[in-house]
């Protein structure tokens, strides 16, 4: 039983360092973050820091002083994290399946369309708010202007076989 307690607080104590840098992402971005883009991230990287932080003293407390409570209530908090990245992973299969793309004859890539998605992404997508996000974070990519530079003296039989990304169709 030591042994084991000893080996959830080190691991807790981990975890409790590693929160620290996400935290001090987070407040990072909320003070720096000058596009929309980066300001998007900033509220769920810090309560992802501070849950994360949370989580790991109760489990290291639970563990160091043998407090028994706290390492059920640990186990409950980890159970249903577990719970929700599950879920959260058969919400993304669910909303992106029907969008693998079609190979098309010829070309180095497959083609996406919106229409191809669920429902609840086309509706996100094409929302103004939404796809203002998109865009800004597209922009700050510089996802168009990097692939004007790479095949802007491409001919066209050149192009369609590039092996480009979804992005970049």
């Amino acid at each position: 039983m030591k042994i084991s307690n000893n080996l959830v607080g080190l691991l807790n104590f981990l975890t409790f360092l590693l929160s620290i840098p996400i935290v001090v992402a987070g407040v990072w971005l909320s003070k720096q973050g000058s596009t929309e883009c980066e300001k998007f991230l900033d509220k769920p990287v810090i309560i992802l820091g501070v849950f994360l932080m949370l989580v790991s003293l109760a489990g290291l407390i639970g563990a160091c002083c043998r407090v028994s409570w706290l390492l059920w209530v640990y186990l409950l908090v980890m159970f249903l994290l577990i719970v929700v990245l599950f879920a959260f992973t058969i919400f993304a299969f669910a909303v992106t399946n029907k969008g693998a793309g079609k190979v098309l004859s010829e070309k180095g890539y497959k083609e996406y369309r919106l229409g191809d998605y669920s429902h609840w992404l086309q509706k996100r997508v094409n929302s103004t708010k939404n796809w203002n996000k998109i865009k800004s974070c597209l922009i700050d990519s510089k996802v168009c202007s990097t692939f004007r530079d790479k095949y802007f003296n491409d001919t066209i039989s050149e192009l369609y076989k590039e092996n480009l990304s979804a992005l970049q169709v």
